[in-house]
C-alpha cells in the first residue's frame, strides 16, 4: 500500500477484491458481465504480488517496464504467443495503474489518459485476435468489454484504491488535478467529500 492508506484487514485478499469490485460497480452504476468482474478481481489479486505486478530487473531489483516498451515488447515478439501475452500484461499493467496510482503521472511528462489509451487499445487488440485463435477464444468476450469500459474500470478501481486513504494536502492538490484533467467522476466526488468544491465544466469532460 501507498503512504497514506492504512491496512484493510481481509482474511482472504480475494473476497476483500470481490466484494469491494462489486460494491464499486454498484456505487457507480457500472454494468458489467459476471466473467469481466472474475477477471478483474484475479487480476487486482495477482498484482498483490510484487513479483507479478514489477519485473526482475538489473543486480536483483524489481522495476516495472514503460507501457510503450511493453508495446514495443509485443510488437517485436518472435511468436503469436508470445505477442498475446506482452498486449496482455500492457493491458493488465496499464489498467492497474491508472486506477491505483493515477498521482504519479503529475511527475511524468505523460498523463492518465495515455495510460487509458495503451492499455484499451491492448484490450482492443487481443479482443480482435481472439476472433481468429481458439486458445484466445474464452477470453474474447472479457477483453472486448475491458477496451469499451476501461475509462469505467479505472473508476472502479480508484474506488478501492481510496478504501481507508488518509489524504494529505498534496494528496488532494493531484486529485484535484486529476479531476482538471480527466473529469473523473469519483474524483469530483472526493474532492467533495474532503470539502473541496468543483465546478461544472472547469474540468476535461473525458468520459471516465
Amino acid at each position: 500500500m501507498r503512504s497514506g492508506h492504512r491496512i484493510i484487514p481481509s482474511h482472504n485478499v480475494r473476497e476483500f477484491f470481490r466484494d469491494s469490485v462489486g460494491e464499486a460497480l454498484s456505487k457507480q452504476s457500472i454494468q458489467a458481465e459476471d466473467h469481466t468482474v472474475h477477471y478483474v478481481v484475479e487480476l487486482l489479486t495477482l498484482f498483490t504480488r510484487a513479483e507479478a505486478f514489477h519485473e526482475a530487473g538489473q543486480h536483483g531489483a524489481r522495476t516495472l517496464r514503460p507501457l510503450a516498451l511493453m508495446l514495443n515488447d509485443a510488437v517485436d515478439a518472435p511468436t503469436e504467443a508470445d505477442r498475446d501475452r506482452a498486449m496482455r500484461r500492457l493491458g493488465d499493467v496499464a489498467l492497474f495503474i491508472a486506477g491505483f496510482f493515477p498521482d504519479t503521472f503529475a511527475r511524468r511528462s505523460v498523463d492518465v489518459d495515455y495510460c487509458i489509451r495503451m492499455g484499451g487499445g491492448a484490450y482492443s487488440w487481443l479482443a480482435e485476435r481472439a476472433r481468429y485463435s481458439a486458445q484466445m477464444r474464452v477470453f474474447g468476450s472479457i477483453f472486448a468489454e475491458l477496451a469499451e469500459k476501461f475509462p469505467a474500470f479505472v473508476e472502479v478501481l480508484g474506488e478501492i484504491s481510496d478504501l481507508g486513504r488518509r489524504y494529505t494536502p498534496e494528496d488532494v492538490l493531484r486529485l484535484y488535478e486529476l479531476w482538471i484533467r480527466t473529469g473523473s467522476a469519483r474524483a469530483d466526488r472526493r474532492l467533495r467529500e474532503l470539502g473541496v468544491q468543483t465546478f461544472t465544466g472547469s474540468a476535461s469532460r473525458v468520459a471516465h
